[in-house]
């Protein structure tokens, strides 16, 4: 019984207070961010690029991943009381928005863009294409799944785990595969 009245001691509270460190720092390099927010040890670059809402929670090994260029756009919002599992990557070059009340699984990757590619010159020395991606509100996005650029995934949606997401979707879809496809309508 003792043990468990310890635990918040020597468990949760570390990783609060290491989080309210992070939030500090990332505010000092730009972000943009609303209250309640907890990260665990993860990743970001260009801050200032980034907005962040209320209540998210980035568990560990997340990666929030602006281009490198210097730019002021802002290249990733994402809304209110989102729940990040591990591992999870937003790379953006143009810009990635998520709503409110999402979850996204452990190990997914959400890109806006591709590498071009050609003979003679190696895929880091050509330019990228960019485009967009919009994930809304209420989603339940699987675990290991791949958003490519141009999507865009409406309200109330799920996406099953291990689905590549080349395609848009309305609201209230199930889908799954790889290409992703319409399930049935939730």
């Amino acid at each position: 019984m003792r043990g468990h009245k310890l635990e918040p001691l020597f468990l949760r509270i570390p990783i609060g207070i290491m989080s309210r460190v992070r939030i500090f720092f990332y505010k000092i390099f730009g972000l943009k961010i609303g209250k309640l927010n907890r990260f665990e040890r993860g990743r970001m670059r260009r801050c200032k690029n980034i907005i962040i809402g209320d209540m998210n929670a980035f568990t560990q090994g997340y990666f929030i991943w602006p281009i490198e260029e210097e730019s002021d756009d802002v290249k990733i919002v994402i809304g209110n009381n989102n729940y990040f599992n591990k591992n999870v990557m937003i790379d953006a070059c143009n810009r990635i928005e998520i709503g409110d009340f999402t979850m996204i699984g452990p190990d997914t990757y959400i890109t806006d863009s591709n590498h071009t590619f050609g003979t003679g010159v190696t895929p880091s020395k050509q330019p990228m294409q960019k485009g967009k991606v919009k994930i809304g509100s209420n989603c339940w996005i699987g675990a290991k799944v791949v958003i490519l650029k141009d999507v865009e995934i409406g309200d109330y949606c799920v996406v099953a785990a291990g689905s590549i997401v080349r395609n848009s979707f309305s609201s209230g879809s199930l889908i799954a595969g790889n290409p992703a496809r319409l399930i049935k309508r939730i």
